[in-house]
C-alpha cells in the first residue's frame, strides 16, 4: 500500500474557556470569537502529525500490510516529528521528498468542547509539488491511496499514468484543489479504481440530489463510488450491489480531525485483502467513529484484531 499526498504536524490547542462557540443567530452559525490583543489561556497543548497520506498509511500499517508514504516535506523539526511517526508505526518513507523552499505543513488547530474546531494552516510543502519527485517506476505496490495533491494535475497525471501501465491499482480521495479543476478530475478518473468523495464534492463530478443518484452516476466514471454525508452516513456501489450505512456508534466527539482519512483507508485496507463491500464499510466506519473519540488524526485508527459489532446497515443489488 502506498499512500501518496499531504504530510504536516497538526498542534492542538484545547481546554480553554476562550474556545467555546459563539452563536450568531442572524447568519445561524457559530464562531470562535477571540478578543484582539488578548491573551487566551490554554490549559491543554497536543503535538501530533496529519495530512491524508500519512494518516492513510497509519491506517494500513496497523491493518498488517506493508505501508509506504509518498509526500514532499521541508527539513525542519516538524518534518523530523512526521518522520518519528512513520517510524514508529512501521510506515516505510524512503519515498519522501525535501523541499528546499517551503517548511513542512504545520497546523495550529483549536478545539472547541463540541469536538469542532479551527484550524489555522501553513501548507508549505504539502501543497508544492515537483512531478519529478513522484515516480513509480521501481514500485511493487498493489494499490495507491491518493489523497489532495493540491490541485497539482500534471503530478496526479504522471502518478495515475504510471500506476496503470505497472497494474497498480488506485484509490482516490480529491480535495478542493482537485474538484475546482473538473474537466481534468474527470480525465483522470478514467485511471481511477475506487473514488471516495463527500456528498457536496460529488454533485461538482456527476448530476444528482440524492447519495443513490450520485453513486449510480458515479459508475460512469469509476467500478467503485463511495459518497458520505456527514451524519447521514453513507453510500456506496460496486455496481453489483448498494449499500446504505448509517452511523457506526454514537460516540462523543473529541476532535473530527482525520475522519475522513480514517474511513477513506479504513475502507481500503479491508477491500485489498478481499473483504465485502459491506464488510469494508462496517471496518471503515468502525475507524472513523473511532478518530473523532481522540485528539489528533492517529490516535484512535484501530488495530488489526479489533473486534466490530453491527450497524445501521442497508444492502441491495445494484
Amino acid at each position: 500500500m502506498l499512500a501518496i499526498g499531504a504530510a504536516v504536524q497538526d498542534v492542538f490547542l484545547s481546554h480553554s474557556d476562550e474556545f467555546k462557540p459563539v452563536s450568531d443567530k442572524s447568519v445561524h452559525e457559530q464562531f470562535m470569537k477571540l478578543e484582539l490583543g488578548a491573551k487566551a489561556d490554554v490549559n491543554n497543548i497536543d503535538f501530533t502529525t496529519g495530512g491524508g497520506a500519512t494518516n492513510a498509511a497509519v491506517t494500513f500499517a496497523r491493518q498488517g500490510l506493508h505501508s509506504e508514504f509518498m509526500g514532499t516535506i521541508g527539513r525542519d523539526p516538524a518534518a523530523q516529528a512526521v518522520l518519528d511517526d512513520l517510524d514508529q508505526e512501521g510506515v516505510v518513507s524512503t519515498r519522501v521528498s525535501y523541499s528546499e523552499k517551503y517548511n513542512t505543513g504545520y497546523s495550529v488547530l483549536l478545539l472547541a468542547p463540541s469536538g469542532e474546531r479551527t484550524i489555522l494552516t501553513y501548507r508549505g510543502a504539502s501543497t508544492h509539488y515537483d512531478a519529478k519527485n513522484f515516480d513509480l517506476k521501481d514500485s511493487d505496490a498493489d494499490w495507491l491511496y491518493v489523497s489532495s495533491m493540491a490541485g497539482s494535475m500534471d503530478t496526479l497525471n504522471k502518478i495515475f499514468t504510471q500506476a496503470k501501465k505497472l497494474g497498480i491499482k488506485i484509490m482516490f480521495n480529491p480535495g478542493k484543489g482537485e474538484l475546482q479543476q473538473t474537466a481534468k478530475l474527470k480525465s483522470l478518473l478514467e485511471d481511477v479504481d475506487v473514488l471516495s468523495v463527500n456528498k457536496e464534492e460529488m454533485q461538482t463530478i456527476v448530476e444528482g440530489d440524492s447519495l443513490e443518484e450520485l453513486v449510480r452516476h458515479a459508475m460512469h466514471y469509476v467500478p467503485l463510488a463511495i459518497v458520505s454525508d456527514g451524519p447521514n452516513g453513507v453510500m456506496a456501489t460496486d455496481g453489483k450491489t448498494i449499500i446504505r450505512a448509517g452511523m457506526y456508534e454514537d460516540v462523543k466527539v473529541v476532535d473530527r480531525t482525520g475522519a475522513g482519512d480514517a474511513f477513506g483507508s479504513g475502507f481500503l485496507s479491508q477491500w485489498a485483502k478481499g473483504k465485502s463491500l459491506k464488510e469494508s464499510i462496517v471496518f471503515a466506519s468502525a475507524n472513523s467513529t473511532s478518530v473523532v473519540t481522540r485528539i489528533g488524526a492517529k490516535k484512535g485508527i484501530l488495530g488489526e484484531r479489533v473486534k466490530l459489532h453491527e450497524m445501521p446497515l442497508h444492502e441491495k443489488p445494484f
